[in-house]
């Protein structure tokens, strides 16, 4: 009973998130107390429900405070220098101006935000490319490429992998972090292709200056925003923050880390209290959003596990996969895991189908951090920015002038590529065995 119960929550899950019948936030709600109740669990569903929202408490405070900081970081201007500078430094050599797209996609994106990496990045470099008369799909290809490769503790994929498997981030990222590197050099590597073969096309080295690069304008609000003077402090303050994290996220909670980062950066950036008030304000509705997506999520993974319906599912599932294989999980996992970017949507997969596999693999020995690992290596990582699923795809596209099949077809291959390199990598360095 149990097993096809459990089974049926996830379906009607799936389908009331994919259908749209339902928005993310309440189908995690409604549909496992529905499937807690007629399963005959009566009151101890509050339990459940409790128990779940406990063990979310520290990665829903980690991701909202990251994202406050971030934000306030990003409003004082810490970044322009930076921008500024790549776009100076690149000239009009399409191999520099790919690659430069690449790595100021790459800082933007560092906040987890896919959309204002793209809302920033493509209107600074679409103009060179206008200019040059390059293939704006490159331009997609690459803020694409180093937007996907982003799977810091602080953006969604991470977040919802260690909500859904009760896993610490740390757990999840720091053997991660050699792998993200080999994938940041497959990524500025198949920028220089992309940058070469965009010379070869055009037939013509251009000469650096003959282009005008052009200029970036801040609006009036976001000047009386920005704090040059500050520059310094803020990049030191920020690089303690994540190197805290990273390198003592087993004994600090990052969410104390983005705490006390936010603080700072509010006292020495905007001394003002309204001020204070007025940046936290600017940008509580995104972090507030994702934390009742989280808590929602807290709702339906306690009641999948306090109720046992992901267990028995994983016992009855057990039988299904020979032993001999359970080790190549991870790894066929690992592979699949950004095609199905295609299929699921973020909160269904990491919320519906991942601790179903998981739970799957633990039957036979396979620890949950090699699944949670697998499944970032593409799953809305390399995956979110050719999905139909998320809104940024469409942003990329709209604001390069590209149609949708288009992107797809020219930006698919790189990102799986991507994909199976970092898998490889997990492979050769130990972290999946095979």
């Amino acid at each position: 009973m149990l097993p096809l119960l459990g089974l049926l929550t996830i379906a009607v899950l799936l389908g009331a998130i994919l259908s749209k019948r339902m928005s993310p936030l309440v189908a995690l709600i409604v549909v496992p107390i529905a499937a807690s109740l007629i399963g005959g669990f009566g009151l101890h569903t509050s339990k459940f429900v409790v128990d779940g929202l406990k063990s979310l408490a520290p990665v829903v405070g980690m991701f909202v405070f990251a994202i406050l900081y971030f934000g306030v970081i990003t409003d004082a201007g810490t970044l322009d220098p930076i921008i500024d500078r790549i776009l100076r430094t690149v000239g009009t050599r399409p191999t520099r101006i790919v690659m430069g797209t690449t790595l100021l996609a790459l800082l933007i994106h560092l906040d987890g935000s896919g959309a204002v990496c793209f809302l920033v990045t493509i209107p600074a470099m679409l103009p060179l490319y206008e200019r040059l008369h390059m293939d704006k799909r490159v331009l997609a290809a690459a803020a694409s490429m180093a937007a996907g490769i982003n799977f810091l503790p602080w953006t969604g994929p991470m977040i919802r992998a260690s909500a859904s498997l009760h896993l610490p981030v740390s757990a999840l990222f720091d053997p991660l972090i050699p792998v993200q590197i080999i994938g940041l050099v497959f990524v500025f590597g198949a920028a220089y292709w992309l940058g070469r073969r965009e010379e070869k096309r055009l037939g013509v080295v251009t000469q650096t200056g003959e282009i005008a690069v052009p200029k970036r304008e801040l609006t009036p609000e976001e000047q009386a925003l920005r704090r040059p003077r500050n520059f310094w402090f803020n990049i030191v303050l920020t690089l303690v923050v994540l190197g805290t994290m990273v390198v003592m996220g087993e004994k600090i909670p990052p969410a104390i880390m983005f705490m006390v980062g936010l603080c700072i950066a509010l006292l020495v950036n905007y001394p003002n209290v309204d001020m204070q008030r007025q940046r936290i304000d600017a940008h509580a509705r995104a972090a507030l959003m994702m934390a009742g997506i989280l808590l929602a999520a807290g709702v339906f993974t306690g009641i999948m596990q306090g109720s046992g319906m992901l267990k028995a599912m994983a016992q009855a599932a057990v039988g299904f996969v020979p032993p001999s294989m359970a080790s190549h999980i991870p790894v066929a996992l690992g592979v699949l895991s950004m095609p199905l970017s295609l299929l699921f949507d973020p909160d269904s997969f990491y919320f519906g189908v991942l601790p179903v596999i998981a739970a799957v693999a633990g039957q036979l020995g396979v620890p949950a951090v090699d699944i949670g690992q697998a499944a970032l290596l593409g799953q809305m990582t390399t995956g979110f920015p050719v999905s139909p699923l998320t809104p940024a795809t469409f942003l990329v596209v709209g604001l390069c002038g590209i149609d949708l099949a288009e992107h797809q077809k020219f930006t698919f291959p790189l990102l799986f590529g991507a994909s199976i390199v970092m898998t490889i990598a997990c492979v050769v360095l130990g972290i999946f065995s095979i």
